[in-house]
């Protein structure tokens, strides 16, 4: 005579089977989506700074510091009032990303069009920047770039602060 499986068995038997199917179908569905996930990417910090065209917006201290150095850029800081008040990179104008609308009316007649703006906030995964880079992309500007980690490389290379 068969032996007849426990509903314990049964369920650890099964729990695989449901699992494998669900993945099987998860990946049938997005390969026919009209804009499909991508199943590996690229999740790099480069990668994640760039805009829609695939353009990157990272900007390297170095060459920063060649267009501070000219004047031939505009620096948004994207942290909040207090640590922008504690310090920010010389000349930089405030616009955190926690009231970004208010604090863009109130500066957008300084953002000129022919310089570059370089917008930063600190730390390596600090995503405030991108945010407000891709917000002033919606906005109109074009010329937006991204210094990755901006206020502590700045500090740290010892360049103009206030």
């Amino acid at each position: 005579m068969k032996e007849k499986n426990s509903p314990l068995q049964q369920a650890l038997l099964q729990v695989p089977l449901l699992m494998v199917l669900s993945v099987l179908i998860a990946l049938a569905v997005n390969h026919w989506r009209e804009r499909p996930l991508p199943l590996i990417g690229d999740w790099s910090v480069s990668a994640r700074l760039a805009d829609q065209e695939g353009n990157s917006l990272e900007i390297g201290l170095g060459e920063a510091r060649q267009l501070f150095e000219r004047q031939a850029a505009i620096f948004l800081d994207a942290r909040s009032r207090p640590e922008y008040e504690e310090g920010h990179i010389s000349g930089a104008l405030s616009m955190p990303w926690q009231d970004v609308e208010n604090a863009f009316v109130n500066i957008v007649g300084q953002l000129e069009e022919d310089r570059i703006i370089i917008t930063y906030c600190d730390g390596e995964n600090c995503e405030l920047s991108h945010d407000l880079a891709a917000f002033l992309k919606e906005m109109g500007f074009d010329d937006i770039r991204v210094l990755v980690n901006g206020w502590t490389v700045w500090r740290d290379a010892g360049l103009p602060i206030q």
